[in-house]
């Protein structure tokens, strides 16, 4: 078949590498345009040199659905196309140009999490399991009939950013058998159970707030859930009133209660030990603003504390 590819970033690379490793012709690459980062700078575009490495024309549209991007596919000639991490919703005549539609590489268990941060809610909801789903794309959002799914346990540490490259090298072997099931005619569609969805909206960047009344196991998966974006962040006292915006990078639950409100300190002698609205956390990483990381016993050098002393949201 000949196949193009719509996808932008990390998650979508293996995918899009190992498509070359099938039998199929890649024959065109969609992706977002290139964004200027601090100072002007054009941030890498792992995606687009891969293609022009291998002789891939790319097209990097401000939006896939306008006539002129649709004319760009349809010289194409594509017979499927395969979508992953692209960040725009593609329109039913688009999805009529390849005689075998589309197919998307999802970072859940569908119909769990559909949206576009579905590795954030898994952890955010304290899931034991995630995984990756292909699926049918139609015009409702991640709701077309599943083609392939492959789990995974969540590991107790992990990250959004870790989790999100773990499901995405996890994903490259099954996107090859499913297009090749395609190629073939032996996919077997299953429909999601619509009853069962649940949303995973695009973070915003207030959602990194701690809410200390919260259960620590709960602010533990709150933490590792934003990161890389939008992190988890508080405010520390300092003296006179002010307060020192900290993002959170690492806390470890505690089973011991600790005596206090819900973000006060308990403990300031070497360790950060915070009470929550149940149980209590010791901040094991953090990075105080416009410093570095850095961990809780060198913040304390430099940041005296005293039990007692409240942490609180700090303004967006």
């Amino acid at each position: 078949m000949r196949l193009v590819m719509m996808g932008t970033g990390r998650f979508a690379l293996p995918t899009f590498l190992g498509l070359y490793d099938t039998p199929h012709e890649v024959v065109g690459l969609f992706t977002q345009p290139d964004r200027a980062g601090r100072g002007r700078h054009q941030h890498p575009h792992p995606m687009k040199d891969a293609a022009r490495e291998r002789g891939t024309p790319v097209f990097q549209p401000d939006s896939v659905n306008t006539p002129s991007a649709l004319a760009d596919l349809r010289s194409l000639r594509p017979d499927l196309c395969v979508v992953a991490a692209y960040g725009q919703i593609l329109s039913a005549e688009l999805l009529s140009i390849p005689p075998q539609g589309a197919i998307n590489v999802h970072a859940s268990l569908l119909p769990r999490h559909r949206g576009a941060a579905p590795v954030q809610y898994a952890i955010l909801c304290g899931e034991r399991e995630t995984g990756v789903t292909i699926f049918q794309i139609d015009p409702r959002l991640d709701a077309g009939p599943v083609l392939a799914v492959e789990r995974t346990a969540i590991g107790p540490r992990e990250t959004s950013g870790e989790l999100e490259q773990r499901l995405a090298v996890l994903a490259a072997p099954l996107v090859r058998r499913v297009v090749d099931q395609i190629a073939g005619g032996t996919t077997r569609p299953q429909p999601q159970d619509a009853a069962r969805a649940t949303k995973a909206p695009r973070l915003r960047k207030e959602q990194g707030a701690i809410d200390w009344t919260k259960a620590a196991v709960e602010i533990d998966c709150h933490v590792r859930a934003m990161q890389p974006w939008p992190t988890a962040y508080t405010s520390f006292p300092l003296p006179g009133g002010q307060a020192l915006r900290v993002i959170v990078l690492e806390v470890a639950p505690l089973d011991v209660e600790r005596p206090g409100p819900p973000g006060t300190l308990a403990e300031t002698d070497r360790r950060l030990v915070v009470c929550c609205g149940r149980g209590a956390v010791e901040i094991i990483r953090l990075k105080p603003e416009g410093k570095r990381e850095m961990g809780a016993a060198e913040f304390l050098h430099g940041h005296p504390l005293r039990p007692g002393d409240r942490l609180t949201p700090p303004p967006i």
